[in-house]
């Protein structure tokens, strides 16, 4: 997820150019995504932004120009992290239209969601909207096969590889809370809730074999 924003942050401040002529690098979004039938920087960008930032991420995208075609992608989740994708309805909850975004943060008074994202006043920018318009907040997965590293990992303790695990739970809906590198207590209940799914599995909250073959076998299914 942090990856997601350095890629989208470097893109702030690319805008549509008024009149006939087009702004190059929001044209060269479609190119490289492959959706070729966009010409001129008017056509509404959210989409193809959201899956030239994926892209270059390597994590799964839509393939689609439809700001709603994001709803299919990744997985929900309840308690967005900067990073995840959120999306909005436009206009009307049950229309096609809407808008996607990368989740930025919320408002102090959670009436606002800060969205970092392509198409917003016509440009790459951060902007508020209303949380009341979130349809879904998701979070993509890797574009490739899911990798865990073999080595066990108990309360206490801290690291990128616990970081991969915290991830791998909530992407099998497991709230292990912030995906933070500390091996805490809410990670250890959803360790311990993901291996009372199995019965070969001991009930330990470690993070054992036995717990990662069976994870990376329902991740990569």
């Amino acid at each position: 997820m942090d990856k997601i924003i350095q890629v989208a942050t470097k893109e702030l401040g690319i805008s549509e150019i008024t009149g006939s002529a087009h702004n190059e690098r929001i044209l060269q979004y479609s190119d490289d995504i492959g959706i070729s039938w966009i010409d001129d920087d008017e056509t509404p960008w959210c989409s193809v932004f959201m899956n030239w930032v994926a892209m270059q991420c390597g994590v799964k995208r839509s393939g689609s120009a439809a700001a709603r075609s994001w709803l299919n992608v990744g997985f929900s989740v309840q308690n967005p992290e900067p990073g995840d994708i959120v999306v909005y309805w436009r206009d009307d909850p049950n229309s096609h239209k809407g808008h996607v975004g990368i989740f930025f943060g919320y408002s102090n008074d959670k009436t606002r969601v800060y969205t970092l994202g392509g198409n917003q006043n016509n440009s790459v920018s951060i902007s508020a909207y209303p949380a009341d318009r979130v349809l879904d907040f998701r979070r993509l997965q890797p574009d490739e096969k899911i990798e865990l590293q073999d080595i066990e990992l108990k309360k206490g303790d801290t690291g990128s590889a616990v970081v991969d695990l915290q991830n791998a739970l909530k992407q099998l809906q497991f709230n292990a809370g912030t995906s933070d590198g500390i091996f805490g207590p809410k990670t250890q209940d959803a360790l311990r809730q993901f291996q009372a799914t199995n019965f070969e599995l001991e009930i330990s909250g470690i993070f054992d074999s036995a717990t990662r073959e069976h994870m990376l076998e329902l991740l990569n299914a």
